[in-house]
Parts: structure tokens; C-alpha cells; sequence
């Protein structure tokens, strides 16, 4: 989604789907997700330390601020456990490593690139600022 308030970082929702966008939305609120990682493409802004985003809900309304508090990219393959279970989703590492693997096998799809094990991830923790 291009953000269009000047304000934020950006305006997004987690995941693919409605569905996924509040139950992700869900494990932010309850203090369970404090990072994510994603995907950005040449022609995409990389987060920074300090921005704010605004994430909406499944219905693509506001639900809350987050505010960038680490940044650093690695290889897909160069991951660890430590880093992801933060995300707040999954049991272990397998899980995690299956799920991702599927979710960024179907973004790749859609936004035009090749996901492999060397696929650069940007690894983002952060914290709610505010709760709308």
C-alpha cells in the first residue's frame, strides 16, 4: 500500500490477507510480536531506526503506531531462531522457516523476484507507540 500520510514510514498491514492482517495485528497488540522481516526490492525505502508506521487492520483500518527500534539485513539463510521467534507466530524454527518460505514464495510471485536461501531479509524490531 502507497503511504500517502506524510507522517509515517508507511501504512500496511501484516501479511497477505485480511485474516492474516488481524491475527498478526492480534499478537502486536497482546505484546506477543515485536518484529518482522520482509522483503524490500531496489526501487523500495528500507526502515530506518525511528520510523513510525501506521498498521491497519484486516479492513484496512488504522489500529495502531509502531515505531522502528532496530534494523539489519541478512541472508534468508543467516536467520536465527532467536531473531524470528520475536515475530510472535510460531513454535520453533522449522515452523517459522516453512511458513516464511511459503509466504515469500507467493510475495515473490506477485512482486516480480526470485526468493532463494540468499534472498536479503531485513530484520525489524519494534514497538507499539500508540494504540488507536
Amino acid at each position: 500500500m502507497k503511504n500517502t500520510d506524510k507522517d509515517y514510514f508507511e501504512r500496511f498491514s501484516f501479511g497477505d490477507s485480511p485474516e492474516m492482517a488481524d491475527e498478526l495485528l492480534a499478537l502486536v497488540l497482546a505484546g506477543k510480536k515485536t518484529a518482522t522481516v520482509s522483503v524490500i526490492l531496489e526501487d523500495e525505502q528500507a526502515p530506518s531506526v525511528g520510523d513510525l508506521s501506521l498498521v491497519l487492520d484486516g479492513l484496512s483500518t488504522p489500529a495502531c503506531v509502531i515505531k522502528t527500534v532496530h534494523v539489519e539485513t541478512v541472508k534468508f539463510c543467516d536467520l536465527t531462531w532467536d531473531m524470528v521467534k520475536l515475530e510472535g507466530e510460531d513454535e520453533n524454527f522449522e515452523q517459522w522457516k516453512s511458513g516464511n518460505i511459503r509466504y515469500w514464495t507467493r510475495d515473490a510471485a506477485k512482486r516480480g523476484y526470485t526468493f532463494t536461501d540468499q534472498t536479503p531479509i531485513t530484520f525489524e524490531r519494534f514497538e507499539v507507540v500508540k494504540v488507536l
